[in-house]
């Protein structure tokens, strides 16, 4: 299967100058390591993790989005793949007035807040329209499109939302125009960065289908960044565990799901309620993830890590060393794998 994004070895830093330079002779704070994945054409793949761990960071430096100057790509790369048979590009490298080409019209980002992303004093008809300024598939007939969109979006009553402001509609209609707008441009990739995270249970789970729905009309790969294990499973056709920077695990969703093998995944499924079960006897993983400035060479989940406690001394020296924990590929499974040194 072609890949339409890979992340190589992506490290991102803050605390640069406008020239380069550390800020007041400060070292810089690294806040991602070595970071890789890849999406495949028209695929579901899940970046998940709890917040703080480096997944929105992650996610803003594909379009090099974050803060400049302070924020630096440091080591890595981002080869995007245009079309099937075209050459990849790396975005890392690619000059801003090129870049500019590729953000919103091939990669376009859908953020945790639709409030924040539209304009609240320009009507939701003249912000679609808008998107065809940048759009190189433009070739007229922009409302019929919009309005076969905002259709398979779920929308009855499609005059309403178009001559609507924002404010006028709720928090689930403004995440499915989003989702629209996102859409509109024809974009090999969408970036999703924790989309439903202002939404409550139930209008979560119709976002998340009409963008599943609506991506995989299209052949468009989604990204979603998400701290949600069971939205996870429920949408998702892979996915990436990062923790502290880190990515730990990847997988199939069901290979990941069904037979975990990094402790810290282990945990993050057990922390998830099941039905009618006792909350009481729900399980939390100890401790908070460590602010960049605390981040260790070797395995950064050792202090949190049950499994750690309880192995023998010779491997708890190992989890407590500089090592990087190595990759270990699940039996049987060539793309499950996990960065462990207890597996």
């Amino acid at each position: 299967m072609n890949s339409v994004l890979q992340v190589k070895n992506l490290s991102v830093a803050f605390g640069f100058d406008k020239n380069g330079k550390p800020r007041d002779g400060m070292t810089p704070l690294q806040v991602t390591d070595r970071v890789s994945f890849d999406i495949h054409e028209g695929e579901f793949f899940a970046l998940v993790g709890e917040s703080g761990c480096g997944k929105s960071v992650t996610a803003m430096s594909i379009l090099r989005l974050l803060p400049q100057p302070s924020a630096q790509i440091i080591e890595g790369s981002v080869n995007y793949c245009p079309t099937e048979n075209a050459a990849s590009i790396d975005l890392v490298k690619l000059p801003l007035a090129e870049l500019q080409k590729v953000r919103g019209s091939e990669i376009a980002c859908i953020f945790q807040e639709p409030m924040q992303a539209l304009n609240p004093v320009v009507t939701i008809k003249k912000q679609l329209l808008e998107v065809f300024k940048f759009c190189k598939h433009s070739k007229g007939g922009f409302m019929s499109v919009i309005r076969e969109q905002l259709v398979l979006a779920g929308f009855k009553d499609v005059d309403r939302v178009l001559n609507s402001y924002p404010h006028e509609l709720s928090g689930g209609m403004l995440q499915r125009v989003c989702i629209v707008m996102a859409l509109l441009s024809k974009p090999r990739l969408i970036i999703a960065d924790e989309p439903t995270t202002a939404l409550d249970v139930t209008v979560q789970a119709q976002v998340l289908a009409v963008l599943k729905d609506m991506a995989g009309r299209t052949g468009t790969a989604v990204l979603l960044i998400t701290h949600n294990m069971g939205i996870v499973s429920q949408y998702a056709d892979r996915v990436a565990v990062m923790y502290a920077g880190r990515i730990v695990e990847t997988g199939g969703v069901r290979d990941v799901i069904d037979n975990p093998m990094h402790p810290y995944t282990q945990g993050l499924l057990a922390a998830i309620p099941e039905n009618h079960s006792d909350m009481r006897t729900m399980k939390s993983i100890p401790g908070s993830v460590p602010h960049p400035r605390d981040f260790v060479k070797g395995c950064r989940f050792a202090d949190r890590c049950e499994k750690c406690a309880n192995a023998s001394a010779e491997l708890r020296e190992k989890c407590m060393s500089a090592q990087v924990p190595p990759k270990q590929k699940a039996s049987g499974s060539l793309n499950h794998e996990a960065n462990c040194f207890l597996i």
